[in-house]
């Protein structure tokens, strides 16, 4: 059984819309089982840089101890059980990232997002965190939010559907070793699969920002990209991966719809990835 966690984070989002993310993770909430969902109350202060290059640390560093207190709680309460993470921004994806590596320590990661978020604070161009979550999961980045190094090594990290980068994130991509998975690719059902079996990982978290589908397939996006992945194909490589490879954890993240009403319309092409996922 998977178990669920919806922190509606938004501190950590460089969109206009980044307050939508709330909404977005409150729609999702309302289909999920309430008996296994945990809703976390997040803080809406937007916090403080605290003289970092990472803008509302101070929020985003009291909510990361807020997911991953709550992940401490649901192991306690169902041991070995998967949680699957949804959000709010990527930022969300931190905590639980450490929480599956102490119980796979040879984890490998998949990041599916337009955008492979590899910055560091002094390379970002926004300052927002969400933009640098797997440079902080590889070990780089701030101290108050980077994992320790070595935690998950850049060879295990799986990049997919990324088709928007900045010119350091290619630089740390070829420099790393982090495999890097095209949207075309990822149209091969065993693509995926394959390249997380290459890594050697004994176990695998899949972290999903809805921008990696393609713009038809959901209104709700604050940062859409074109010819993105479809939610078929998506759930497809996902399911292929799971007969593969254990899922230790999960996050989705990403949804803003333009207002709460409009939830209702991209609710079927979500509910499928949280299903592919859980």
């Amino acid at each position: 059984m998977t178990r669920y966690l919806v922190v509606p984070q938004w501190q950590g989002s460089p969109s206009s819309r980044a307050m939508q993310l709330i909404d977005g993770a409150q729609a999702i909430a309302g289909d999920l089982p309430r008996a296994t969902t945990t809703v976390l109350d997040v803080p809406m202060e937007a916090g403080e840089a605290l003289g970092t290059g990472i803008h509302r640390l101070s929020a985003l560093q009291r909510v990361r101890g807020m997911v991953a207190d709550a992940l401490d709680a649901q192991e306690a309460a169902a041991p070995g059980e998967p949680v699957l993470t949804v959000g709010g921004d990527c930022g969300i994806a931190l905590a639980p990232i450490a929480h599956a590596a102490r119980r796979s320590p040879g984890l490998a990661v998949v990041w599916i997002d337009a955008h492979p978020d590899l910055n560091s604070p002094d390379s970002s161009p926004s300052g927002a965190f969400a933009g640098m979550v797997l440079r902080a999961v590889i070990g780089d980045g701030d101290a108050g939010l980077a994992l320790p190094e070595g935690t998950v090594p850049p060879a295990r990290v799986v990049v997919g559907g990324a088709r928007s980068f900045d010119e350091p994130e290619l630089e740390v991509i070829a420099g790393r070793g982090i495999s890097l998975l095209s949207v075309d690719d990822l149209r091969d059902a065993d693509a995926l699969a394959d390249a997380v079996v290459a890594t050697g990982a004994d176990g695998v978290y899949v972290h999903v920002d809805i921008d990696a589908l393609d713009p038809a397939e959901i209104a709700g996006n604050a940062h859409p990209e074109p010819f993105g992945i479809t939610v078929a194909e998506l759930t497809a490589a996902l399911r292929r991966l799971r007969e593969r490879m254990p899922l230790v954890g999960a996050s989705l993240t990403g949804y803003s719809p333009a207002s709460p009403s409009a939830a209702d319309d991209d609710l079927g092409a979500i509910l499928r990835v949280v299903g592919a996922l859980a």
